[in-house]
């Protein structure tokens, strides 16, 4: 995935940059707001191997010289409406999270942050974006429709609660990966505040239990310690 990471100080974008990089992001850096913009431009216009155009996601930092990180987020979006923004600020003011969003950013982390999180939140918007640019999703013998809210195995509906189906969507979305609790909390339920983690496990249960039942070629393997993940059956 190609990121351009934008922050005026210079030893956080350098970590940010060494730590997108170890996991395995093309990373490209940026001080001040018209370098980046020149950057995204010069990305757009130069596709890079294999036809990815632009950047997939921009780190941003809301206190930039010259320019905020708000402006700078709304040219970003003008330029390239497919790329995702997160903006990254050391104030947590209601008023700038709600001027952020409204500036176009898909999503907004206060300083100071665990990396952890931000590649968590980096995976979120990729697999959102993903699941707006298609209907459907399939796995193994499964199909979800995206639009309808349905699972299927052939023309058999798998009975799914709006929350199982949700569950399900953000691990289909990408077979294979595996999917933390904390980013199923963020995903399916937006909130951390007030719910046990442990719900995830209840629904991953209840999931085994009925794509079984259903005979539908998939399964969900736990990762211990990580997370979840699905997986065509013969895998």
């Amino acid at each position: 995935m190609r990121i351009l990471v934008v922050d005026d100080e210079r030893e956080m974008a350098a970590l940010l940059s060494r730590g997108l990089g170890s996991d395995g992001h093309e990373v490209t850096t940026a001080f001040d707001g018209p370098s980046a913009l020149a950057l995204a431009r010069q990305a757009v216009a130069n596709p890079a191997a294999g036809g990815e155009t632009g950047y997939q996601v921009a780190v941003v930092d809301v206190m930039l010289p010259g320019r905020s990180g708000f402006t700078v987020c709304r040219e970003l979006k003008d330029l390239d409406p497919t790329l995702a923004v997160i903006l990254l600020t050391a104030r947590d003011a209601v008023d700038d999270r709600v001027r952020g969003l409204d500036a176009g950013a898909d999503d907004y982390m206060i300083k100071p942050f665990a990396f952890a999180e931000l590649a968590a939140r980096i995976r979120a918007v990729r697999r959102r974006d993903a699941l707006t640019a298609q209907p459907r999703l399939d796995v193994g013998g499964l199909t979800l429709d995206l639009h309808r809210h349905r699972a299927r195995v052939g023309e058999r509906d798998v009975p799914l609660s709006g929350t199982e189906f949700d569950v399900l969507r953000v691990l289909a979305s990408e077979p294979g990966v595996v999917v933390s609790r904390a980013a199923m909390l963020r995903e399916v339920w937006e909130t951390f505040d007030n719910i046990d983690p442990n719900v995830v496990d209840q629904y991953i249960s209840r999931l085994r239990r009925k794509l079984e039942l259903a005979e539908a070629g998939v399964r969900i393997v736990t990762s211990r310690g990580v997370g979840f993940s699905v997986v065509p059956a013969e895998r």
